[in-house]
Parts: structure tokens; C-alpha cells; sequence
């Protein structure tokens, strides 16, 4: 049993970086009513893109983490276990998983020929949810035009995530001017594994707001036009061609964050990456600060302690986040170099 940290490192210009401690003091019970509002006001603005307020589970989890900002996950990664089919009726089929887990079915009609060059023909598709008892595809329908489905339902995601922001934001009152709003259809630790023929690509997306904007929206300073055009969005898939750097870089970290090699956090699962058109590569690593032995004493093999109580653990940790944060980038600079397949 470890003690788990979790980390999301991003190559593309892009990165993410969290404190241990807030920098201003805030009312945590207000934070999360905030929090727990803004997350209803998400699901039914996206709910409302698709004509119904609940025409199929939608739940969304915010968390606030100092330093950082608020991050909403959309309950779905949209491409991976949403698969896309036409039929004569569209409709969601909704697979229940284990552990209250779900994924989905989409299917319906395709525009007419003559029409497919009319938007308003794909905007118009109607979903409508049906429970299942079994994982698996629509039995009516075919596998076509996938694509413009998927890409439809992300759009509508895309364009309720951005009037949230806009008209929303506000209800975490809370945040810093350095703090920001992420929505991400991203979890923590989230890993999909897919085959087969014509299987969609798994689709990426994250929109970021920060608090500054909001703020200069709010006090006339942006128009509301203005303040949508600075919502950084990312809207990708992944791609499945293996290319060597991409490897190679993963085993580099692999092997640089052993505990006899790294001084702060230490892994020891492999460190695995995703590729994203038209962004770049993420990857994705799990870190442990300490081993847990009997009678809830530690060992910290980066820092040579063992046998530690759990309030001398827990002081450790947070002073080895900074090390662990400085020694990270360094990597980036070191061995990112080696990235040859990346524009």
C-alpha cells in the first residue's frame, strides 16, 4: 500500500502546476456549496444543448485545488466508450458497467445527400436515451459517418462548457486572480483501452478560463465576445501509430523516477503517454511518496527514512513537492529534447 500523488504532465506548450497550500485563506464549506451548484448549472446547460434536460445521465465532479483552480469532469470520455452508429431512429443506448459504471451507444440517421452540406441538418439529430442491460452496439443500424456524430456532440459540449464560463464562472466566488476554471472530459488515472475494426478515436477535450478574464469581464472591461475568444480550448483525439521517441521518452522516466534514482516521489508503474492530433503527447504518471509497513510506520526510500510515524510522512510529502515540481521540469528540459515526432 502506498501513499499516492498523482500527476498529469503535458508536452505542447501546456502544463499544469498545483500548490500544497492555498494562498489565501477560503471558506471550504462555501467552496464546495459553490462547487456543488456550479456542477448542476454544467450538466443542465449541457443537458439543454440536446433539447432535454434529462434525456440521460449526466453527472459532472468539480474539485477545487489551491493554487490551481476549480477542475469540472464530464462523466464521459467522449469517442472511447461512446460508440457512434447510425440506424433509422436516433438514439442513446446507456451500458451499465461494474461499480456504477457506464458507457454509451449513439445512433442515428444520416442527412440526406442533398442536404449534408447543410449544419443545420446535423444539429437537428435527435437524442434519445433507452437503458440496456448488456454492453454492446445498437442491433439496428451500420457503422457510418461516425465522425460526424462524434463530432456534433462535442461541439454542443464544447459551446455549453463556453456560456458556463461566461455566464457562470462567477458562482466560485472564491478563486484567486492567479486561479482558473478547467472543464475536462479527463480523470485522474484515466486509462481506456480500445480494439477493433473502426473503432473511434478517443477524444480529448479541455477548455481553461482564468480568474483575471473573469474578472475583467464582470467590470465591463471585456465584452462577452472578447471573453469567449480568450477560453484556451482544446479539442482532440489520439492517435494509435507508436512512434519510437514517444517510447523512448517513457522509458527515460520510467527509469528516472525509480526510488534509487529519483530524490523526491518514485513510481513503479510504467509511465504510459497519449498522443493527441494537433497538440501534442500527455503523459501520465502515478508517484508514490512512501511504502506502508505495520503499526502505521513508513519508509521513504528517496530521502533515506524508515520507520517513520504518520505526522513526520505527512510533513515530508508536502516538503517534497517543490523538489519533486523543480525536478520534473528539469526532465522536460533534459529529456523532452529528444522528441523528435512532435511539431
Amino acid at each position: 500500500m502506498k501513499r499516492i500523488v498523482k500527476i498529469l504532465w503535458m508536452i505542447a506548450g501546456v502544463g499544469a502546476a498545483t500548490a500544497v497550500h492555498a494562498q489565501i485563506k477560503i471558506d471550504e464549506q462555501r467552496m464546495q456549496r459553490d462547487i456543488e451548484i456550479a456542477e448542476n448549472v454544467l450538466s443542465t446547460l449541457v443537458k439543454q444543448q440536446f433539447g432535454k434536460r434529462n434525456f440521460f445521465p449526466f453527472e459532472v465532479e468539480g474539485n477545487y485545488t489551491p493554487g490551481y483552480g476549480v477542475t469540472f469532469r464530464l462523466p464521459m470520455d467522449f469517442g472511447g466508450p461512446m460508440m457512434f452508429q447510425l440506424g433509422d431512429e436516433p438514439n442513446i443506448i446507456i451500458n451499465n458497467g461494474p461499480d456504477g459504471n457506464y458507457s454509451y451507444s449513439i445512433s442515428g440517421s444520416t442527412p440526406a445527400p442533398d442536404k449534408e452540406k447543410d449544419c443545420e441538418d446535423c444539429e437537428k439529430v435527435r437524442l434519445k436515451a433507452k437503458t440496456a442491460t448488456s454492453r454492446g452496439r445498437a442491433s439496428n443500424g451500420r457503422r457510418t459517418n461516425s465522425d460526424s456524430l462524434n463530432n456534433m456532440v462535442n461541439q454542443k459540449i464544447i459551446e455549453a462548457s463556453k456560456n458556463f464560463m461566461a455566464d457562470y464562472g462567477d458562482l466560485i466566488s472564491q478563486l484567486s486572480v492567479e486561479e482558473r476554471i478547467m472543464i475536462t472530459n479527463r480523470h485522474e488515472g484515466q486509462r481506456f483501452w480500445f480494439a477493433g475494426v473502426n473503432t473511434p478515436k478517443r477524444k480529448f477535450i479541455s477548455l481553461e478560463s482564468s480568474k483575471a478574464d473573469h474578472i475583467q469581464y464582470k467590470q465591463g472591461k471585456l465584452t462577452r465576445d472578447q471573453f469567449i475568444a480568450k477560453i484556451h480550448v482544446i479539442n482532440s483525439e489520439t492517435s494509435d501509430e507508436l512512434t519510437p521517441d514517444l517510447e523512448l521518452l517513457s522509458s527515460i522516466l520510467n527509469r528516472l523516477y525509480q526510488s534509487d534514482l529519483s530524490k523526491s516521489y518514485f513510481t513503479e508503474e510504467n509511465i504510459y503517454y497519449e498522443r493527441l492530433k494537433d497538440f501534442g503527447v500527455i503523459y501520465y504518471m502515478q508517484v508514490y511518496s512512501c511504502n506502508v509497513k505495520e503499526f502505521k510506520k513508513y519508509d521513504m526510500p528517496t530521502i533515506d527514512l524508515e520507520d517513520v510515524d504518520e505526522a513526520t510522512r505527512d510533513k515530508k510529502v508536502k516538503e517534497l513537492y517543490p523538489v519533486f515540481e523543480k525536478d520534473i521540469k528539469e526532465s522536460m528540459l533534459d529529456y523532452g529534447r529528444t522528441l523528435k515526432s512532435l511539431k
